[in-house]
C-alpha cells in the first residue's frame, strides 16, 4: 500500500527532527522521492508542499528545497516597558539567539502610505509620509521585514531617515522636533505572504507570517509613526510579560 502525502511529510519531517537532514541540507528531489516511497510525482509534490506550509522546508527556483536553517527568535515585549524603549530590538533579541544581526536600509522616500496606514496617520488626500523600508539578516539569512510610516509634516523630510538606526534613533530626532513618543501599541496577525515578502524570506506562498503592527503615539493621542514589521511566524516567538500588579 502506497503512503499518503501526508505520512511521506511525516517520515521526513522526522528525518530533519532527527538530525538526518540537517538545517540548510538539500532536500530529496521529487525523482528521489518517487524511488524511495515507491509513489507518484503527484504524491511527491503534495508531501514537499505540506512541509513548505508548515515552514520546515523553503523552495528555491532553479535550485531546489532545503531545510530552514534559521534557529527560533525570542520577541521579547514588557508591558509597561521597561525604561524608554520601545522594546527588545531586533540586534538584541537576534544577539541573545547566538546570531549575527544586520540591517539594510531599502527604501527611504516621501511617498503614499497604504489606504490602512494613512487612515492610522489621519493623513488628509495629498498628505505623504515618510517611508523607511529596512530588509534584517541574522547570519546573512533574511530574517524579516520593517517599514515604517511617519507623517512627513512630523517628519520634516526625508533626512530623518539619516543616519540609519533603529526606532530608538528615530524616535529621538522626533523628539528633537517637538514629537515625543509616549507609548506604544502593538498589533499582531497571521496572514500568508505577498510575493515581496515571500521572495525576500525565502518562504512559500503558503505559509504563515506574523505581523506585528506598532503605533507609537504621542501625549495627545496621536499616532505619530506606524511600523509593520513582518517574520516567518515558525521562526519567531512572541514573548509579552507584565506585572501582576499592573
Amino acid at each position: 500500500m502506497r503512503l499518503t502525502a501526508a505520512q511521506i511529510a511525516a517520515e521526513l519531517a522526522d528525518s530533519i527532527r532527527s538530525g538526518q537532514l540537517q538545517p540548510g541540507a538539500l532536500m530529496p528531489s521529487e525523482r528521489e522521492l518517487i524511488e524511495r516511497f515507491g509513489t507518484t510525482k503527484s504524491t511527491a509534490g503534495k508531501a514537499i508542499a505540506l512541509l513548505q506550509a508548515e515552514g520546515v522546508v523553503r523552495t528555491e527556483t532553479g535550485r531546489g528545497t532545503f531545510v530552514q536553517d534559521i534557529p527560533k527568535v525570542k520577541r521579547v515585549r514588557r508591558i509597561p516597558p521597561r525604561g524608554n524603549g520601545s522594546g527588545s530590538s531586533f540586534a538584541e533579541e537576534i544577539r541573545k539567539a547566538g546570531l549575527t544581526p544586520s540591517t539594510k536600509l531599502v527604501q527611504a522616500e516621501a511617498g503614499r502610505p497604504p489606504a490602512s496606514v494613512a487612515q492610522r496617520l489621519e493623513l488628509g488626500d495629498d498628505d505623504q509620509a515618510l517611508i523607511r523600508k529596512r530588509h534584517m539578516f541574522t547570519d546573512g539569512r533574511p530574517a524579516q521585514l520593517a517599514t515604517s510610516y511617519i507623517p512627513l509634516s512630523v517628519a520634516g523630510s526625508t533626512e530623518l531617515a539619516f543616519p540609519d538606526t533603529g526606532p530608538s534613533g528615530i524616535h529621538a530626532r522626533l523628539a528633537e522636533r517637538g514629537h515625543r513618543v509616549e507609548r506604544f501599541v502593538e498589533e499582531v496577525e497571521s496572514r500568508r505572504p505577498d510575493e515581496e515578502v515571500a521572495q525576500f524570506l525565502r518562504i512559500s506562498r503558503t505559509q504563515h507570517v506574523l505581523e506585528v503592527t506598532r503605533l507609537a503615539f504621542d501625549r495627545t493621542g496621536r499616532v505619530l509613526e506606524v511600523t509593520v514589521n513582518v517574520f516567518p511566524s515558525n521562526l519567531w516567538r512572541l514573548s509579552y510579560e507584565w506585572a501582576a500588579d499592573d
